[in-house]
């Protein structure tokens, strides 16, 4: 029998209950893996809030690595047995799971120096950071990017390949503590977002110029900031939206503050193409393999704490990133 997380109503993390489930074995163009560490993202609380919506009752997650037990007809390029990672995006949801059906398609192979613990805290993240730093713009050596939430998961990941291709990071972030974290992991300025002006102490940092670059996962509460702390015909990468979605572009305020530019890219879109994820994940495991980037799992909860995990998620006092055990 699978135990699995699941919800009947939206809310709250209270809303979040563990339950015994029938897997079943995997149709056409399907595998079951037997989870070993399960990704706990900022965006599972979307589909428990219903900022996400999807038929209720419904399981929960979208990331997880494991092993593969079983694979349905039509399935090539996988067998039982082989330590796999996947992410994706929308349904079908239910990766806070001991095992799980899921399409094939959506697999990683995981390579043996990686730890399932590591893949479950960075498939996610690591992949948004690769598209981030390898695919959202062409970087220069000695440019400097700001980032905000710069001791989160992803942050942490993007701080370490900054410095990779050579560029200079300004972070944000809420707490002493966190900014330990954040220059541990490359991060070369701190601004406590709290209690000081960034976009002045970015333009201080930088000599008035601002910034080419800003990447933005925190959305309503951060994006007029963000704005103003980059340069001329700078780039604001808005890929996540922890306060409350970003507000309506007005396209003259842009041309005002120095003809910039605005994406609000997914993750879905930059791994579409099995060849283009594969290649962002060779990247994102080899650098971690050789001890290039290091991934912090900062809080290990079991996979029935998902609740507790939740709301200290929410509470925006973590760093690095989380997971769920089985």
């Amino acid at each position: 029998m699978t135990q699995a997380i699941r919800f009947h109503q939206i809310g709250g993390p209270e809303v979040l209950r563990l339950e015994d489930v029938v897997t079943g074995e995997p149709g056409s163009g399907e595998v079951r893996v037997r989870h070993h560490a399960i990704g706990l993202n900022f965006a599972d609380t979307y589909y428990r809030t219903g900022l996400y919506p999807v038929p209720l009752p419904n399981g929960m997650g979208v990331e997880a690595a494991g092993v593969v037990e079983a694979i349905g007809d039509d399935v090539t390029g996988v067998e039982p047995g082989d330590r796999v990672t996947y992410t994706y995006t929308g349904s079908p949801l239910g990766a806070y799971s001991t095992d799980f059906v899921l399409p094939a398609r959506h697999l990683i192979a995981l390579p043996d120096e990686i730890s399932f613990e590591t893949a479950a805290a960075c498939t996610m993240r690591g992949l948004t950071a690769a598209y981030l730093m390898r695919r959202i713009h062409q970087y220069r050596e000695g440019d400097t990017i700001l980032l905000h939430a710069a001791a989160g998961g992803v942050g942490l990941i993007v701080a370490q390949w900054a410095k990779l291709l050579g560029l200079t990071v300004i972070g944000t972030v809420s707490t002493e503590h966190k900014a330990e974290v954040a220059r541990a992991h490359g991060v070369d300025h701190i601004v406590y977002y709290r209690d000081e002006d960034t976009a002045a102490r970015v333009r201080e940092i930088t000599g008035g110029a601002g910034v080419p670059v800003v990447l933005d996962s925190i959305g309503k509460t951060t994006y007029e900031t963000s704005l103003d702390c980059l340069a001329r015909r700078g780039l604001l990468v808005c890929f996540g939206t922890s306060s409350g979605p970003i507000p309506p572009i007005d396209p003259m305020q842009l041309a005002i503050k120095g003809s910039l530019f605005v994406t609000r890219p997914g993750l879905a879109d930059y791994i579409a193409d099995p060849a283009e994820r594969a290649e962002l994940a060779g990247e994102l495991f080899g650098h971690i393999a050789e001890g290039r980037i290091r991934v912090r799992v900062g809080q290990t909860y079991p996979l029935a704490d998902a609740a507790r995990a939740h709301a200290e998620l929410e509470s925006g006092l973590l760093t690095g990133s989380s997971i769920l055990t089985v």
